[in-house]
């Protein structure tokens, strides 16, 4: 067993873990690791939105086009695709992408026919919504779990290693103990969401700021393995509760302290549904991301209802679960939108005055 922080930026702690060194975890867990000491990673989500009478129709198309962009030169590392209807009925097609540095993404967007796509008047009226958030965590500020070792997920198959069974995690505040910056900084929030130019709503481009930790996670789940009665478990019991939860965040997560939460299936090259689902969402702060999951009622309903099928099922699981927590500098966040809704992604947090 290891920790989940990597040797080489381990250091003396001054602020220390929720739990001592003798601490064994009840079952195991993995972390991703980066190919090299010092590699960062860039998440982009890369989405488009829709409403009316056609919206699935017009959402599927406009993926379309940000999907046959990233088969240009330079493509990312990794890319999940995938589905919602937002909290006022927008059908939202993402391709949540991941590429090895901000160089490699900048070089990409950066490109004549990209970049030309995406700024040409056209995108205001050609009936859809666009937007990009791009997030750029250093290593020191970003984490990984995995409950099984055989299938990296997410920002983990772009980085492509994995660790051996790690320390930090069956606990509450086990997410924070896994970033390495934590050793030494109880990375608090400050400042606010602000609006560097552009106005949010229909027919309008907007861009804006994130502020310093602004903490991101995404939760994902796969039950494509699973079979006879933990299918069913999972289906009937989990599944119902976690949507509400993820609903709370979507429509009052703002209470809590997040910004805004897409509850997400994801689709296959095709198009079609695949027994995935990911939980994105965006907080103010760790604090209060750690706050919800350890004592809100709707979190609580979660992880007590999963720890009843755990037992039940005996720890012996083929569903997977993962996650990837960022917490951001300031630097380390870009948010744009074109003609989208005032309440779209990031600018839901947004002060409703703006």
């Amino acid at each position: 067993m290891e920790s989940a922080i990597p040797r080489h930026l381990q250091c003396p702690r001054t602020l220390q873990r929720r739990v001592d060194d003798g601490y064994t975890p009840p079952f195991p867990a993995w972390t991703a690791r980066p190919s090299r000491p010092g590699q960062t990673i860039v998440m982009a989500l890369l989405g488009v939105q829709a409403c009316g009478a056609h919206a699935e129709r017009d959402a599927c198309a406009g993926l379309r086009q940000i999907v046959a962009g990233l088969h240009a030169h330079g493509a990312p590392l990794h890319c999940d695709v995938a589905h919602q209807v937002d909290e006022c009925g927008y059908v939202t097609m993402i391709a949540i992408t991941y590429w090895r540095d901000v160089a490699a993404y900048d070089a990409w967007a950066g490109r004549p026919d990209i970049d030309a796509w995406w700024r040409a008047p056209a995108r205001l009226t050609d009936g859809v919504g666009w937007f990009r958030e791009v997030l750029a965590p250093a290593e020191q500020r970003y984490e990984t779990l995995f409950s099984a070792p055989d299938r990296l997920e997410a920002g983990g198959a772009a980085l492509g290693r994995l660790s051996q069974e790690i320390m930090e995690h069956g606990y509450w505040g086990s997410m924070r103990d896994r970033l390495p910056l934590s050793q030494t900084d109880p990375l608090s929030a400050s400042g606010a969401l602000t609006i560097i130019d552009g106005a949010p709503g229909p027919g309008a481009r907007v861009r804006v700021a994130g502020h310093a930790n602004l903490a991101v996670i995404r939760s994902g789940q796969d039950w494509s393995d699973t079979a006879g009665e933990e299918r069913r478990l999972y289906c009937d019991n989990i599944a119902p509760v976690l949507r509400a939860g993820m609903d709370f965040l979507r429509d009052a997560g703002t209470s809590v302290g997040c910004y805004a939460n897409r509850y997400m299936q994801q689709r296959d090259v095709a198009g079609r549904p695949v027994e995935k689902t990911f939980g994105l969402s965006y907080w103010h702060s760790l604090t209060e991301l750690e706050r919800w999951a350890e004592s809100h009622a709707t979190h609580v309903a979660i992880f007590g209802t999963f720890m009843q099928v755990v037992q039940e099922l005996n720890f012996a699981l083929r569903l997977r679960l993962y996650h990837e927590v960022a917490v951001l500098t300031s630097g380390q966040q870009r948010y744009e939108y074109v003609n989208c809704h005032a309440r779209s992604g990031i600018l839901n947090g947004l002060p409703r005055e703006s």
